[in-house]
């Protein structure tokens, strides 16, 4: 059932666009064709609301990892300024003493921890409790790459959702017009049997 003989279009992530019914008499002629296009429309709008439930917990669990790879990224970008000033320093110059921090085991709990000067790597955790030894430069391009990355997908599902709600409305414009135009068609009913009766 299509309002118009060309495919539907579909946005950058492959979602496609909603019909937009323009000429309602045209595409519902009859009363029983009224019901199964209600029906068809009310299953759009379930798909699109499904996917945009779906896009907003993914939007909303990657506004939680953006800021915490944004902390690891510039606890790494300081260890590797300290280990590269440490591997300028001359001899005689005095080199940095090894640093003394608190980090986070938990919510609550945290531990002190020295952290030496001759840095040459870390250990980062990749998700599902797994943790890798990376060197320093390379740990930094890594959690740079899934910054760029989890900032691209937050844009596609922000620009996703604002694209699902546009879809919902227009599906709950084409709904709202088909049930008017079926009280209309209703009422012309109604007057023709009135019509009727009068002159019999």
């Amino acid at each position: 059932m299509s309002t118009s003989g060309e495919p539907p279009a579909t946005n950058p992530r492959g979602i496609p666009t909603a019909p937009f019914v323009e000429d309602v008499e045209t595409f519902a002629p009859t009363r029983e064709s009224i019901a199964p296009a209600l029906q068809k429309f009310q299953e759009m709008i379930a798909k699109y609301q499904f996917m945009e439930l779906n896009t907003t917990r993914r939007a909303t669990s990657l506004r939680e990892k953006i800021p915490d790879i944004t902390k690891t990224l510039d606890t790494v970008i300081f260890l590797s300024s300290r280990s590269s000033s440490d591997d300028l320093a001359d001899d005689d110059d005095e080199k940095p003493s090894a640093l003394t921090t608190t980090f986070e085991l938990n919510d609550t709990l945290y531990a002190k921890a020295t952290i030496p000067t001759d840095l040459k790597e870390v250990y980062l955790w990749l998700g599902a409790n797994v943790m890798l030894s990376y060197p320093i430069d390379e740990a930094e391009k890594l959690l740079k790459d899934k910054l760029r990355a989890a900032k691209e997908s937050l844009k596609n599902c922000e620009e996703d959702l604002e694209f699902l709600k546009k879809q919902i409305t227009t599906l709950e414009v084409n709904t709202a017009r088909l049930f008017n135009h079926e009280v209309t068609m209703k009422r012309k009913e109604r007057e023709e049997m009135e019509e009727g009766k009068g002159k019999s």
